[in-house]
């Protein structure tokens, strides 16, 4: 849209901003849904640079053809889990760290999808992650 344009439409009391101001999605609300696309999107290149199927990705996260359509759609009934699992499966890795100063003095830790997890304590800041999504086997 050209400035002047918006200008004359803002003036007039037009208000500009994206999907999520429209649904009124909290800063929180912003960041998890960003990580589902970004996470989905990976999962599809993935998959194409591995070379397997939708149908073969899906044997082995034992789920349906359809189901990892959706996972790298991240459609609203895929859980953030689900589409960490089915990137593993493809061959990504993916790492999980604590960003430092986020009030924790121990080291960043590395974990497989669905092996194991660390319960948050109680009383604690407000932790902090960062998930990197590795590419394995290009």
């Amino acid at each position: 849209m050209q400035t002047a344009k918006r200008k004359a439409l803002e003036s007039a009391g037009w208000t500009f901003g994206d999907a999520a101001d429209f649904l009124g999605m909290t800063d929180a609300e912003r960041q998890m849904l960003e990580l589902r696309v970004q996470a989905a999107l990976a999962v599809r290149r993935q998959r194409q640079a591995m070379k397997l199927s939708q149908q073969e990705l899906a044997r082995r996260i034992h789920t349906s053809q359809p189901r990892i359509a959706k996972i790298e759609q991240a459609a609203r009934d895929v859980t953030l889990d689900q589409i960490l699992r089915a990137y593993a499966a493809a061959g990504g890795q993916v790492e999980i760290s604590e960003v430092s100063g986020a009030g924790s003095k121990k080291p960043p830790y590395r974990t497989q999808v669905g092996i194991g997890r660390k319960k948050a304590k109680r009383g604690r800041s407000q932790a902090r992650v960062r998930i990197d999504l590795t590419a394995a086997g290009r």
